[in-house]
């Protein structure tokens, strides 16, 4: 038996849309308890939109969460309805829905904890100092060694560096962070995938992966002696990314790591826009969400697509029944 807690995401977005009808299709008391924080109000409106196929019951965050064939809608509070535009309010609405969530998952009430798309400019109109869930995550976990993984049936991956510029990107591949993140992902797909000896392409930073320091020496300088340092068997590369993905190649790997957030995303959402799945490693908890955004654009519409936070729960329970109890060495 699952324990499956979403957040709302931002309540001007599709995040309530999409997972009530996540829910309608998950529902099934036999094999997991579900719970949504959300603001009632919220709930209700969409309730008129897309009709629970679900029996629920309103309960208080206070409210320790314990088995019931109902579905636990967790009241955070009124909150004003803007459908299509970021607000202060719907900001702080996804903040508080992540926080009240994110508490039910550390304490073990929920076994994992999914999330609904954000809005970053919501989040800087509700005063809150953090650009994304990632980060908001791993500061209340304690966590320094995180990473940004990738999921479908397609491809797994994962990235060295995350939301920064590109000008950035290269002062960020020191060899403590590159080692510490080849091993935090190796670990990842033994303790929590199942894959007893994980084979990890690592992608170059530069053109032609620096076509042996003609287009840039940060494969030369930075990537090859820390993939040799983190004495992980079955890692190669590093590989161009253009051939790398254009020839499949990747189909023969397990995993693969990428230098910045586009050189990865962009192969990946091709192939799995609409069912892909961010999964957030090195957390003590199982942290799952969509790998899609607000749309702002087609809220309160009722077309937008579940498919991605369905995936996002299926995996976080696939995750949950892989997980170790050995906490991995890093």
């Amino acid at each position: 038996m699952t324990k499956l807690i979403f957040t709302s995401g931002d309540i001007n977005g599709i995040g309530p849309e999409i997972v009530l009808k996540a829910v309608n299709e998950l529902y099934s008391p036999q094999l997991r308890n579900i719970y949504i924080a959300i603001p009632k109000n919220v709930f209700e409106y969409y309730s008129n939109l897309i009709e629970p196929k679900f029996a629920y019951e309103i309960i208080s965050p206070k409210d320790k969460i314990n088995y019931s064939e109902k579905v636990k809608i967790i009241d955070i509070g009124d909150y004003d309805l803007e459908c299509g535009i970021p607000t202060a309010k719907s900001g702080l609405a996804s903040y508080n829905s992540l926080k009240i969530a994110f508490e039910k998952t550390f304490s073990s009430e929920a076994d994992v904890l999914i999330t609904a798309p954000i809005a970053k400019v919501a989040l800087k109109l509700a005063g809150v100092g953090f650009s994304g869930h990632t980060e908001i995550l791993a500061k209340w976990c304690g966590v320094k060694n995180f990473m940004m993984m990738f999921l479908s049936q397609e491809l797994i991956c994962a990235l060295m560096t995350i939301h920064i510029p590109l000008r950035k990107i290269s002062n960020q591949l020191t060899e403590k962070k590159f080692i510490s993140k080849l091993r935090l992902m190796n670990n990842e797909l033994k303790n929590h995938f199942g894959i007893n000896e994980p084979r990890i392409a690592v992608l170059g930073l530069n053109p032609h992966a620096g076509e042996d320091g003609n287009i840039g020496r940060e494969e030369i300088e930075k990537i090859i002696p820390a993939m040799k340092k983190s004495k992980l068997s079955g890692i190669d590369g590093p590989f161009p990314s253009d051939s790398f993905f254009g020839t499949h190649y990747y189909k023969n790997y397990d995993a693969v790591l990428g230098m910045y957030h586009d050189q990865l995303l962009i192969p990946f959402k091709m192939m799995n826009m609409s069912n892909g799945v961010n999964y957030t490693a090195g957390l003590p908890i199982v942290r799952t969400s969509p790998d899609h955004g607000t749309a702002f654009n087609i809220a309160n519409k009722g077309i937008a697509d579940p498919s991605s936070i369905i995936n996002a729960a299926l995996w976080g329970e696939k995750i949950v029944s892989k997980k170790s109890n050995e906490k991995p060495s890093l």
